[in-house]
């Protein structure tokens, strides 16, 4: 029986939150969930994102920084019962908390400023666990902007959006970029593109050490089956693989994300 005061699974704003899980009514409502402490903490970090914050009545104890956080921004803070948070989270065992936040994605010219020294770039990437992954990676890294071409998955899924740990609220994102003209765009800012491609004409050990990535670059990583769509090589200043000293036959989008954008990373730091 629910405690009194606790919404509960058939409560209407539950049933409306519950929406959000499909890319077309996060787009017309503008927002999305955030799930767990440590993702919901790292949304409150940034006020006008959280809009709202549902939680199990223990979370406000066992998580009293949340809570405390929460109220700071002046963010409502609704207990809900444990049927309701399970309805919202699409994980096997709900944490026990979950935000409802605004939509994070801005216009390309916002997310890729003049200023930029490293982008990442997913080409059609269909796969939401690898974007999230993408996005955390070149938040580690200390990427400027990650940017999703049209035919990627929204990052604002809620499997990306775990994936991601937190980091979708970081680093400016924009979605849905058609790639030919965002490369005209960024080599007037004066990037360079390079193109993460297991059959490269050139490797990423080479492109280390004659300075190439030194330079501020924009990476393009491409589909997880399909890699990087033909005609690529036309529009990129290098074509790059990762070396591969053993026997594995390739990397996946991930690892192959993390090592250049590291490289890229430590060549800007030196």
């Amino acid at each position: 029986m629910a405690s009194p005061g606790l919404l509960t699974a058939q409560s209407v704003r539950i049933k409306q939150a519950r929406r959000l899980a499909t890319r077309a009514f996060r787009r017309k409502t503008g927002r999305f969930l955030v799930e767990g402490p440590q993702a919901v903490r790292e949304a409150l970090e940034h006020r006008e994102l959280v809009i709202e914050v549902y939680a199990e009545p223990e979370l406000a104890t066992r998580h009293r920084d949340l809570s405390d956080l929460a109220a700071a921004a002046g963010v409502p803070w609704i207990e809900v019962n444990r049927a309701a948070i399970e309805a919202l989270s699409e994980t096997v065992t709900s944490q026990g908390v979950v935000a409802v936040c605004s939509l994070v994605d801005v216009q390309l010219d916002q997310a890729v400023r003049r200023t930029a020294k490293l982008v990442a770039v997913g080409v059609q990437v269909r796969d939401p666990g690898n974007v999230g992954t993408l996005i955390r990676t070149a938040d580690a890294a200390g990427a400027d902007a990650v940017v999703l071409s049209s035919e990627s998955v929204d990052p604002h899924n809620p499997k990306a959006v775990r994936a991601s740990v937190g980091s979708i609220s970081h680093v400016p994102i924009t979605t849905d970029v058609d790639l030919h003209s965002a490369v005209r765009a960024w080599r007037d800012q004066g990037l360079q593109i390079l193109a993460a491609d297991g059959y490269g004409a050139t490797d990423l050990d080479t492109c280390i050490d004659d300075g190439t990535l030194a330079k501020p670059t924009v990476w393009l990583f491409g589909n997880e089956a399909h890699g990087l769509p033909d005609g690529i090589n036309a529009i990129v200043d290098h074509s790059v693989k990762v070396p591969i000293y053993g026997r594995a036959e390739s990397l996946n989008l991930a690892t192959a994300a993390a090592v250049c954008l590291y490289a890229s990373a430590r060549a800007h730091r030196r």
